[in-house]
């Protein structure tokens, strides 16, 4: 009988590529991947993993088996999801992942409830970048993620995804004392300058946001500043050097030396939670969910 754990070895080279690659999302050594495969080597009578270069590839047979591992893997979680939900009870391992305002503005709550509530749960929580997180729960890697998406760039659910609506999060502009929206509390879209903006990366969600937003108005937006946490942003925008557009949500206290602008329209970015339609009964995943909106919906009281 072929052995589930190193099925799920054989999935992941698979799957992410390498060994290195594969015990990384496993969350184990490279010595313990490639052991895993040649005893499912010997186990099959099948060579399964060929040299190349540096690395390694999988054969033919390697590939229609990781295929089979992917279904059976699949058949596993359903019949662990039915069988927690047949028991009702919020027990077992949940891994979480948040992307790094939602995880400093909504999961520290969201994590208290679920704990207090459900004290057999046991939490693993990740913080990462959205572009990784719907690649991160289709593989398994995580079993519920926090993602975002903006009005210019709607998120695209994959086939056996499935989401739910946590809240609006709405942005400002944030610009230096000495700016001359400086003394305004709101603004419309059309005031906004077209020069001096700091943002993060390009190819980034907010990045090309921005460049949406002004670009809308006729600006073309002039990055001077680049940094990918909101908190760097708001420490060059202190100092003078742009202006900057801000997220609510795990902002904190802002210096004060900054203005905050209120644009209308009002940019808002939707925050989802988002896991495998195959998980979907778990009482775990619902109770996360729950979590997570009661959090939201502390935050919109406050």
């Amino acid at each position: 009988m072929l052995d589930l754990n190193r099925l799920k070895a054989l999935h992941a080279v698979a799957v992410y590529g390498s060994v290195g690659a594969a015990a990384d999302a496993l969350m184990v050594t490279p010595s313990a991947i490639s052991q895993q495969l040649a005893k499912l080597e010997r186990e099959t009578g099948t060579v399964l993993v060929e040299r190349n270069g540096r690395g390694v590839k999988l054969t033919d047979a390697a590939g229609l088996l990781a295929d089979h591992a992917e279904r059976i893997l699949a058949l596993v979680e359903t019949a662990e999801a039915d069988f927690e939900a047949l028991r009702g009870s919020v027990v077992g391992k949940l891994t979480m992942a948040a992307f790094p305002t939602a995880a400093r503005g909504i999961l520290p709550r969201a994590l208290t409830r679920l704990k207090k509530d459900h004290p057999d749960l046991a939490l693993l929580v990740h913080e990462r970048e959205p572009e990784r997180q719907l690649r991160d729960v289709s593989r398994g890697e995580i079993d519920l993620a926090v993602v975002q998406d903006w009005l210019n760039r709607p998120m695209a659910m994959p086939d056996g995804l499935s989401r739910a609506a946590l809240m609006d999060d709405i942005a400002d502009v944030i610009v230096p004392a000495d700016h001359p929206l400086a003394g305004r509390r709101e603004a419309q879209l059309a005031d906004l300058p077209g020069d001096s903006w700091i943002s993060s990366s390009p190819g980034t969600v907010c990045h090309d946001f921005l460049s949406f937003l002004l670009r809308s108005v006729e600006r073309e937006p002039e990055i001077v500043c680049m940094a990918d946490e909101y908190p760097t942003q708001i420490a060059l925008v202190a100092e003078g050097h742009g202006c900057a557009l801000i997220p609510r949500l795990g902002r904190g206290p802002l210096p004060e030396n900054v203005g905050v602008v209120a644009i209308q329209p009002r940019p808002v970015r939707r925050l989802y939670a988002v896991w495998r339609t195959d998980a979907a009964r778990r009482p775990a995943i619902r109770a996360a969910v729950e979590a997570l909106r009661a959090s939201c919906a502390d935050l919109d009281a406050g």
